[in-house]
């Protein structure tokens, strides 16, 4: 007998796994719904998933938050079935060749300060803002950013009161070395603008291709650490940011002149990007570097054999694409600009698809939802990193029962 979750999940495939345990590819047996099943041992040292699963509740039904189908205990394991989700921002910036344009980052950095700032205002830090926590969505929701993984989230004030929680340093490094905040660094209490600093780096990351503080050698995690935290004390933002639009050093230069309990101004901080978006001349139509690529392999690999020479007014060969089984425009499927609120952006309907125009990223892919999943097993291979077993982060060896201190 296949092994059932709750009498409503049928168990598949394992996907992934990581230090809290194990990811399984599951279905809603009256359904016939995908979704991802998060299985930790109740024997487990430092159990996370039932704190997971609170946070989850707390965050539902905010915009690029997974819902959480079923939390509870089968035989020896905390479960928690939630949303199938898919690639992580850290699989697509590989499969793009570890560097992403402008325009893809600074898409991406909307929706990620919106992630933060509903995280925010429901009370809590993340804490671990990298790559690997953030992940696209799949059929009509394949251009929206989600936020995962809050096993490291804290409390920052009361919800009521919105007394904040105080001042303290010698705190223990929480989170991902690579992307910590300074402060956090130098051992100080984190509060919100330690997560936006350290979404600052997971941008200029895209952007770069990499660290200054990245592949520094050293004996064992503590020495590790003392030398990332050194070089990126030593690094100014000004180098970090050189040979790229000065919105990112203005960026850093807001988010470390915030005190310890100061709210950000999101809202600036969007406006420097999307400010700078029109100013490159960019049309928001959710084409992501991957987009691109995506599409370029599958008509590579699903193309029937064609003659040598492109077809007449074709610049590769390819047919041009109309599939309107999938909407196109918002991160949920709508067309618009940068949102309700910004009528100033013009709106531009789709042209049909060919690998001229998306070299040119001017329209947008549009795809049946099957084809598009299909389309993502194909290029990924399966689904293990695609529902993601986070990255082992410091305060995960070192102090995870601190999530909660």
């Amino acid at each position: 007998m296949e092994p059932r979750i709750g009498n409503r999940f049928r168990v598949g495939r394992k996907l992934g796994s990581g230090s809290f345990g194990e990811i399984f590819l599951g279905t809603n047996v009256q359904t016939n719904e995908e979704v991802a099943i998060k299985l930790e041992n109740v024997k487990t040292k430092h159990p996370q998933l039932l704190y997971e699963s609170k946070l989850y509740r707390i965050l539902q039904g905010g915009t690029g938050i997974p819902n959480v189908k079923w939390f509870g205990v089968e035989g020896d394991y905390n479960v928690l079935v939630m949303d199938l989700l898919g690639p992580s921002l850290e699989d697509l910036f590989s499969f793009c060749n570890r560097k992403l344009s402008l325009k893809t980052v600074l898409m991406l950095a909307d929706q990620m300060i919106n992630r933060v700032e509903f995280v925010h205002s429901k009370s809590f830090l993340h804490r671990d803002i990298k790559p690997d926590n953030f992940l696209m969505g799949l059929g009509k929701r394949a251009n929206q950013v989600y936020v995962i993984d809050f096993g490291l989230a804290k409390k920052y004030r009361d919800t009521s009161t919105h007394q904040h929680i105080p001042y303290r340093e010698n705190k223990n490094l929480t989170g991902t070395a690579r992307y910590a905040s300074v402060n956090t660094h130098l051992g100080i209490e984190q509060s919100r603008r330690d997560d936006m600093e350290s979404l600052g780096y997971v941008l200029m990351y895209f952007l770069r291709g990499s660290l200054p503080w990245q592949g520094l050698k050293a004996g064992n995690k503590k020495q590790k650490y003392e030398k990332i935290s050194e070089r990126k004390i030593a690094t100014s933002t000004e180098a970090l940011c050189r040979g790229y639009p000065t919105e990112f050093a203005s960026y850093f230069h807001y988010c470390r002149s915030l005190r310890f309990e100061d709210a950000p101004d999101y809202q600036y901080l969007k406006r420097l990007f999307r400010d700078l978006f029109i100013r490159e001349g960019f049309q928001f139509d959710y084409v992501f570097d991957w987009t691109i690529l995506k599409y370029q392999q599958a008509q590579m690999t699903s193309a029937p054999p064609r003659a040598v020479a492109p077809a007449v007014g074709q610049s590769s060969g390819m047919a041009p694409v109309a599939n309107n089984n999938r909407h196109s425009g918002t991160e949920e499927g709508r067309r618009s600009g940068w949102s309700d609120m910004d009528p100033t952006r013009r709106q531009v309907p789709p042209p049909a698809i060919n690998a001229g125009s998306l070299a040119k990223q001017k329209s947008p892919v549009r795809m049946s939802n099957q084809h598009q999943k299909m389309l993502w097993f194909r290029l990924f291979g399966t689904f293990k990193r695609i529902v993601k077993a986070p990255a082992v982060s410091s305060s995960r060896e070192q102090a995870l029962s601190g999530a909660n201190a």
